[in-house]
């Protein structure tokens, strides 16, 4: 998938591994083998609250945030026990008002497709389709992926990105 940006996230949004694109388009700012151990994998959910570098990618930041709470919440059904969840939503609530006002809206979605809009510092401005394919048996993991329409602005930002 080497035309294609694609992210492997974890239940609670942990990035477990991203191809050379991906990281290109939604994390270049960041070791590009982080993902590999635990103790310096980057979390989706706190780069989307907590960095600015990520906060600046998406030009709308506001609904992306919404989206991925809501899609928290559905990863969490059943899970409430699960003490690196609760340690999650805890660390979120406290250093992300954002996060904590969303949180208590208690929105549930399954958020597998749509449109990001984001403001790349190398390329500029992209309008790319995103699918999350929820992998079966993998305890929630999903492969997220990010597509641009054929010969469009997107499209040739994707390709001087690569």
């Amino acid at each position: 998938m080497s035309d294609v940006p694609a992210m492997l996230l974890g239940r609670r949004a942990d990035i477990l591994g991203w191809n050379t694109l991906g990281h290109a388009l939604l994390a270049g700012h960041l070791d590009p083998a982080a993902p590999r151990s635990a103790t310096t994998r980057p979390n989706q959910l706190l780069l989307l609250f907590l960095d600015p570098h990520t906060r600046e990618l998406y030009r709308d930041w506001a609904e992306e945030a919404a989206m991925a709470v809501a899609s928290l919440r559905f990863q969490a059904t059943g899970q409430q026990d699960e003490r690196r969840l609760a340690e999650l939503i805890g660390e979120l609530s406290l250093r992300s008002a954002e996060f904590a006002r969303l949180w208590t809206r208690q929105d549930v979605r399954l958020c597998s497709s749509g449109t990001r809009r984001l403001h790349h510092p190398v390329v500029g401005n992209v309008d790319l389709r995103f699918e999350a394919l929820h992998l079966p048996d993998t305890a929630g993991q999903r492969l997220l992926t990010h597509t641009a329409e054929p010969g469009s602005s997107s499209a040739a930002a994707l390709a001087l990105l690569a």
